[in-house]
């Protein structure tokens, strides 16, 4: 099993974006101890290949592409070799999530790549139910599974890895905090709460008992830490949940 991080809350603390250096970045990742990123970014061919040498010179890895489009991606994700792309697009409703991501799956399965549904607070695909219905629906698509937005819709995170070995793609690990228990999830999921160290939530999520649940289905993929909200330098933050996974058996 890799250990790498979704690096959205690293990109945020950092500036994102121009200010954004991949070099320094996979270095101090490995120095931490981790094996990579979930994604290579990159907005040409050129750039792809420049991004993917630069993985390689560090010994470091990535698990997808993301491109300037979706044809890219997908086909970038196949020459690198990886295993999926997430799924595309901004679905309105649980009928038309469904429609597009078994379109495309099909795609997909023509280069030898899987398709990823992220289950995500606010997207049609948030409540366990939801995301059981969804995996029904789409028997082709595989997960990013994301334990903390199933635990804050109040799903069981435990239960879903448990059933649902075959279809796990990634994992992205985190914890959730709630700020203001009167603001309902449905009403404004961001102003409820914040995600948090591995560890350090309020809504009873044990990662550790997820580690161990993927431990005993026998999962050897990718464990992403995405730690989405940095209240100090993402780099101590990140060490203690590396830490966190260590202690749970990775």
């Amino acid at each position: 099993m890799k250990i790498g991080i979704a690096d959205y809350g690293w990109r945020q603390w950092f500036g994102g974006g121009e200010d954004y250096d991949l070099e320094q970045t996979l270095r101090d990742l490995r120095e931490i101890g981790y094996h990579g990123l979930e994604r290579c970014r990159a907005v040409s061919s050129a750039d792809f290949v420049e991004n993917a040498a630069v993985f390689r010179r560090n010994g470091m890895d990535f698990a997808t592409v993301t491109g300037p489009d979706a044809p890219t991606s997908i086909e970038w994700t196949a020459v690198a070799a990886k295993g999926y792309v997430w799924t595309m697009g901004r679905p309105r409703d649980f009928e038309q999530c469904c429609r597009m991501a078994n379109r495309q799956a099909e795609i997909t399965r023509r280069w030898g790549i899987k398709t990823a549904l992220h289950n995500h607070l606010g997207t049609p695909v948030e409540s366990q139910e939801e995301l059981e219905r969804f995996l029904e629906r789409c028997p082709e698509v595989g997960l990013v599974f994301d334990t903390a937005h199933l635990a804050a819709a109040e799903g069981n995170v435990v239960e879903i890895v448990e059933r649902y070995p075959d279809r796990l793609l990634a994992i992205h690990v985190k914890d959730w905090f709630v700020t203001d228990p009167a603001i309902g999830i449905k009403e404004n999921w961001p102003r409820r709460g914040r995600f948090c160290a591995l560890g350090e939530g309020n809504v009873g999520l044990d990662n550790a008992a997820v580690v161990r649940a993927l431990l005993s289905v026998g999962y050897d993929g990718w464990v992403f830490v995405e730690q989405d909200t940095h209240l100090q330098d993402p780099r101590i933050d990140l060490a203690a949940n590396l830490a966190y996974l260590r202690k749970a058996g990775l």
